[in-house]
């Protein structure tokens, strides 16, 4: 049993993780603000701090005791590049700067992105030693976030780990995917649709996530030419790969129905794009699709490839994708998202 901090708990992903830390008994502390929703929390054997990873005192405070340190907290969506920067940035800067404060530093567990290496590399999956070459304001936060925990990678054993498009229960992004097929049977595809992407379920992310923290490799201290540069990087996949149009398909079939497959040109999703940088500007939200998710949507395919967790981690999904995407179907329905 070890002493963990999940930043970022109550999201998506951070439920999923805290749900398996608790099942393997591991004394969990959920590190989360005021406004965060709680209601999918494991009811025992989780600690609540509250806090920001914008603001380092409250951090720091976080981080005192604990063993292995899960930091998930991130900026997916964002009115602009400065709430990127705060929380992608500078909330990384204040979790790892806390970390190397403590006297026997916690491991770090460092959730990334795809984002932040780029898509797939002349229609090959990314591997850890591909040049990272972000094509959106996110994706370079992110990496921006990267770059900071490998300067302090000499005073704290930190991993990386790059997920690629995550679906799963809870997922509010992925839900419009759903709905789309489930109530009108139609899937909206830009670009025509040929564009693969990797996936992976939350629930496979979580366990990655806890290999990772047992027995994954460590970013090595600057300087060290020894050791390859991609050393303690991994991507996190499941076997399957498919079109976006595929996964249109795959979706239908989890659901029991049938879709129709739409294709709609680039220039149409840039007029989208274009809409939702107005709706933002004048709502004060963040937008689903704007100019800076348009950039990712138009660089083609997003593959990676998850050899090296597999070889080093003894990585493995728990199930296939088919019957991920019905097991996130039934969770919707229950909840009566669908």
């Amino acid at each position: 049993m070890a002493k963990v901090l999940v930043t970022g708990g109550s999201g998506f992903i951070g439920t999923h993780l805290v749900a398996a830390l608790a099942t393997r008994g591991d004394e969990v502390t959920c590190f989360v603000r005021q406004t965060s929703r709680l209601d999918r929390l494991p009811a025992r054997g989780v600690r609540l701090v509250y806090g920001d990873v914008t603001d380092a005192e409250s951090v720091a405070r976080a981080v005192a005791g604990q063993q292995v340190v899960y930091h998930l907290a991130g900026c997916t969506r964002a009115r602009n590049r400065r709430r990127f920067f705060e929380v992608n940035c500078r909330g990384v800067e204040h979790m790892v700067r806390a970390c190397a404060a403590m006297e026997n530093p916690p491991v770090l567990i460092h959730i990334s992105s795809q984002a932040a290496a780029g898509p797939a590399v002349e229609g090959r999956p990314r591997v850890e030693s591909d040049p990272a070459a972000p094509v959106s304001q996110y994706g370079r936060t992110k990496r921006w976030g990267e770059r900071l925990v490998e300067r302090l990678a000499h005073r704290v054993p930190i991993t990386v780990i790059r997920p690629p498009m995550v679906l799963g229960e809870g997922d509010l992004l992925g839900l419009s995917l759903f709905r789309s097929v489930v109530r009108f049977h139609v899937h909206v595809t830009p670009g025509g649709g040929r564009q693969r992407f990797s996936l992976i379920h939350a629930d496979d992310l979580a366990q990655l996530l806890i290999l990772a923290a047992e027995r994954g490799g460590r970013l090595p201290p600057k300087g060290e030419q020894s050791r390859p540069a991609s050393q303690g990087y991994y991507f996190a996949a499941c076997e399957q790969d498919p079109s976006y149009a595929d996964l249109g398909r795959l979706v239908a079939a989890a659901v029991g129905g049938r879709v129709l497959v739409l294709p709609t040109t680039m220039r149409m999703v840039r007029v989208i794009a274009a809409m939702g940088e107005v709706t933002a500007s004048v709502c004060r939200q963040p937008p689903v699709i704007n100019f800076d998710k348009y950039r990712e949507i138009a660089a083609g395919s997003w593959l990676c490839s998850a050899q090296a967790a597999r070889q080093e981690l003894g990585f493995a999904v728990g199930a296939p994708l088919i019957e991920r995407l019905r097991q996130t179907t039934e969770w919707y329905r229950r909840e009566g998202w669908l």
